[in-house]
């Protein structure tokens, strides 16, 4: 019995010295897993954003609340060299206020809202095709659970790849509640 526990003790120390722990190594959380396109239908995912703290919003251009463009684009400025980012996913499931074409949708926000944060391919944020990502930031598993219920949904991702908080359209880019949690993710070490 004692041979048994030595040696079961002796192989948990050889195998953690061999393999890296999650500090160690950048093990991609599942967010960062997702495939994505973005909005010129290049494959991507949130791989490419490891480490910084991202704004996951659901976008649309005839909406009442696409003038939060603005507001996302100077949180993306002002945020940007410190490891920041807001990425627009098109979405057209509310009101089918996003119905353009991924070029139409590109043109649109960055001549009408100067907009230069990554947008992706449009998506589905509920229903039955729903996309995965969608499905991670809303399902049972996540810390934030229930429908995005509107265009402009905003989910802010921590440095670790996890999601932090949400917040429903009517809360604005430049919202102290917004810009206050913001500010303590990028201060998480």
């Amino acid at each position: 019995m004692k041979t048994r526990s030595f040696l079961t003790l002796a192989c948990a120390a050889l195998l953690a010295s061999v393999v890296p722990t999650t500090a160690q190594t950048k093990v991609p959380t599942k967010l960062q897993t997702i495939a994505l396109k973005d909005i010129d239908g290049k494959a991507t995912s949130l791989k490419d954003y490891s480490g910084k703290v991202l704004l996951i919003v659901n976008v649309a251009s005839k909406c009442g609340f696409t003038k939060q463009y603005t507001g996302l684009e100077a949180l993306h400025q002002k945020y940007k060299d410190k490891g920041f980012s807001v990425l627009g996913f098109p979405c057209n499931d509310f009101g089918g206020q996003e119905p353009g074409t991924a070029e139409e949708i590109k043109t649109f926000c960055s001549t009408k809202y100067q907009v230069t944060f990554p947008l992706f391919e449009k998506l589905h944020v509920k229903g039955e095709e729903q996309h995965p990502l969608y499905s991670a930031l809303t399902g049972k598993s996540s810390p934030v659970p229930g429908d995005v219920k509107w265009n402009f949904g905003k989910f802010l991702i921590g440095k670790d790849g996890k999601v932090i908080k949400r917040w429903d359209s009517g809360v604005t880019p430049d919202a102290k509640e917004l810009t206050d949690a913001i500010d303590a993710a990028l201060a998480a070490k």
